[in-house]
C-alpha cells in the first residue's frame, strides 16, 4: 500500500478512469446477521467461536469458503448489546450504556444509515425473528429482544414510537418473510437480520442448552437459503458478526461471504470495529457523510478482491478491480482543502493510481458520489 501526498493539483474532472483491464461489478444486495456475546478468540474456556467443537458449521463450512477478520472488536468499552447495535446504525452509542427500550432510549436524529438509504432511494428491511409484523415492535415479545433491533430506537423510523407506525411496520418485518422474499427475488438492497435470543447465541435454550451450538445450528439451517438465492449469487454480500465480546472487547467474529470476497479461508489481522462495518456499508451504497466513528475506522475492503466505486455511466454503486500494474494506494492527502464533496476534502480514499510519468499520476478518488480522476504533481511517496 502507498500513501500519496498531493502537493499540487493540475486538474479535477468528474470522469471515470477507463482501462481495458478493469473489471466492473455491482454489489446490489447486502445481508448482515447479528449474533451475540461471544469472542472469536481470547474469551473464557469453551466460549470462543474460532475452533469451537460446538460450531462445526462456522468453522468447517463457512470459514473455508469465506473471508474473515481475526482482529475485529466491539468499540472500546461499549457494552451491553444495545449501544453496539446503535453503533452499527449510526457510528455512536449516543452515550447509552444500557439495554433499555425505546421508551427510555429513543433518538430524534436523522443521521443514521437507513434514513440515509431512504433519502437516496435505496430500500431496506430488518428481518426480526419472533415479531408479529402487525405492529411496530417497540417492546420485547416472546424471544424477540427489542435491544437487538436498532431501527426502532429512531423516531423517524417509528413516527415517534407509534406502535401503529406504517413506516416501521413496512420496514421491520418477521424473519419468516425472508425466505419468501428471497424466493421471489424481492429483497431490499440492505437487509439486517436478527435471530431471536435462543438462535443468536445469547441464551441457553431447550433442547440443546448450548448457546454456541444453538447459533451454529441456526446458521446452518438459514445461511444456505441466502447463499442459494439469486439476490446473493447476482451481486450479494453476507456479513456475519457478533454484537459484542463475552470477555473484554474482543476480538469478535466478522465473516464475509460474497462472489466478490477473497474467500477460500482468507483472513487478516487488520484492526476493525463496528465503525468499519458501517463505513463499508456507506461506501457500498454511496451515502455520505460518514457517520460518527465510521469516519475514523478502516473499511472491510481488504476482505474483498475489489474496491467500491460509483459508476458514473449507470449512476449505481459498484466495485472495480485495479488495472494490472496499477499502484494500489490507501489515501490521497490534499495539501489544501478542496471542494470536491459536500464538505472540504482533506483525506480522500482512492482506489488506485496510474503513473503517467515520474512526477505525475492519475488517482481515482472514492467519494460516495461520482468518481473524480485527479492528476497530481510531485510529492508521490511510498
Amino acid at each position: 500500500m502507498r500513501n500519496l501526498k498531493v502537493l499540487s493539483l493540475l486538474f479535477i474532472s468528474a470522469t471515470l478512469v477507463a482501462s481495458a483491464n478493469a473489471q466492473t461489478h455491482n454489489i446490489k444486495t447486502v445481508f448482515i446477521i447479528l449474533m451475540e456475546n461471544h469472542n472469536w478468540t481470547g474469551g473464557k474456556k469453551g466460549q470462543n467461536i474460532k475452533g469451537s467443537p460446538d460450531a462445526p458449521y462456522i468453522n468447517n463450512t463457512l470459514l473455508p469458503m469465506a473471508s474473515h477478520a481475526e482482529q475485529y472488536f466491539n468499540p472500546p468499552g461499549i457494552h451491553p448489546s444495545l449501544p453496539n447495535y446503535l453503533w452499527l446504525e449510526a457510528g455512536t452509542n449516543f452515550g447509552i450504556l444500557n439495554d433499555n427500550p425505546p421508551s427510555a432510549n429513543s433518538q430524534t436524529t436523522t443521521q443514521h444509515l437507513v434514513t440515509f438509504l431512504t433519502s437516496a432511494g435505496i430500500s431496506w428491511k430488518a428481518y426480526e425473528e419472533d415479531i408479529s409484523g402487525t405492529v411496530c415492535p417497540l417492546t420485547d415479545f416472546m424471544s424477540y429482544a427489542v435491544r437487538h433491533d436498532p431501527f426502532v430506537y429512531f423516531d423517524d423510523v417509528t413516527n415517534n414510537q407509534d406502535p401503529n407506525s406504517t413506516n416501521c411496520i413496512s420496514h421491520v418485518r418477521p424473519y419468516t418473510e425472508l425466505a419468501t422474499d428471497l424466493a421471489n427475488n424481492t429483497v431490499a438492497p440492505y437487509n439486517f437480520i436478527t435471530p431471536n435470543v435462543c438462535d443468536d447465541m445469547h441464551d441457553r435454550c431447550k433442547p440443546l442448552r448450548n448457546a454456541i451450538k444453538q447459533g451454529d445450528t441456526w446458521l446452518s439451517n438459514n445461511v444456505p437459503t441466502i447463499l442459494n438465492s439469486a439476490a446473493y449469487q447476482n451481486g450479494g454480500a453476507l456479513f456475519i458478526t457478533w454484537d459484542e465480546a463475552g470477555t473484554g472487547d474482543g476480538p469478535i467474529g466478522m465473516i464475509v461471504l460474497s462472489p466478490f470476497a477473497k474467500g477460500g479461508g482468507y483472513s487478516n489481522s487488520i484492526h476493525y470495529t463496528h465503525g468499519s462495518t458501517l463505513r463499508t456499508f456507506q461506501e457500498i451504497f454511496g451515502v455520505l457523510p460518514l457517520l460518527g466513528d465510521a469516519a475514523n475506522e478502516t473499511d472491510l475492503s481488504d476482505l474483498s478482491t475489489t474496491f467500491p466505486y460509483w459508476d458514473t455511466a449507470t449512476s449505481t454503486r459498484g466495485w472495480i478491480a485495479p488495472p494490472s500494474g496499477a499502484a494500489v494506494a490507501t489515501h490521497c492527502l490534499l495539501a489544501s482543502p478542496l471542494m470536491v464533496s459536500p464538505e472540504p476534502a482533506v483525506l480522500l480514499r482512492i482506489a488506485y493510481c496510474l503513473p503517467s510519468s515520474t512526477i505525475t499520476a492519475t488517482c481515482v478518488l472514492l467519494m460516495g458520489g461520482p468518481q473524480l480522476s485527479v492528476t497530481v504533481q510531485s510529492g508521490l511517496t511510498e
